[in-house]
């Protein structure tokens, strides 16, 4: 029973290490994905949204559930202080678009996209699949600078302190540039 417990946690452990896949320095591999704003669905692309500035690219299990309703929301009402330092915010998940479409009008209240990713082709490249459900991404977020390399990762199935640390990592790049 005490071997059962024991590899129970070491599990639940690795399932929510504070390990992202990619490391500060990695460069951040492009995309292009269907997302949708507000409800309205369109193309995007990662080196499109560099060539503006950073990105906050945020993977996320599944849309509506409570945690990523919460964190959506979150970077909702953060929203206009990412685009005060130049930086774009993306969310990604498996979810369809039809669903994502419903999800950036609600919980992401129009300001942000989220894009879709149900072949997974986005989530394997960032090596961002939930380990016990490999059919969800897991919760982790990037940022990643103009350049094409990922200067902040942050993982935690917690969804309460991604905007938190993604802002300060975005604070901190637009600090160094200057």
């Amino acid at each position: 029973m005490k071997k059962i417990l024991a590899s129970m946690l070491l599990m639940l452990s690795l399932a929510t290490s504070s390990y992202a896949a990619l490391d500060v320095g990695d460069a951040a591999p492009n995309f292009t994905a269907q997302a949708a704003l507000g409800g309205k669905v369109f193309k995007f692309t990662l080196a499109d949204s560099l060539a503006k500035g950073p990105v906050v690219l945020y993977f996320f299990p599944a849309a509506f559930s409570v945690g990523c309703s919460i964190e959506a929301h979150e970077f909702a009402e953060a929203i206009n202080r990412f685009e005060a330092l130049g930086a774009t915010v993306i969310g990604v998940s498996t979810d369809d678009i039809d669903t994502l479409g419903k999800f950036s009008v609600q919980a992401c209240q129009g300001r942000f996209p989220v894009a879709s990713d149900n072949t997974q082709s986005v989530i394997k490249s960032y090596d961002a699949a939930m380990s016990l459900r490999p059919e969800y991404a897991n919760r982790v977020s990037y940022v990643i600078a103009p350049n094409g390399k990922v200067i902040y990762n942050y993982q935690s199935l917690n969804p309460s302190r991604h905007v938190e640390k993604t802002l300060a990592a975005v604070k901190d790049w637009a600090q160094a540039k200057k």
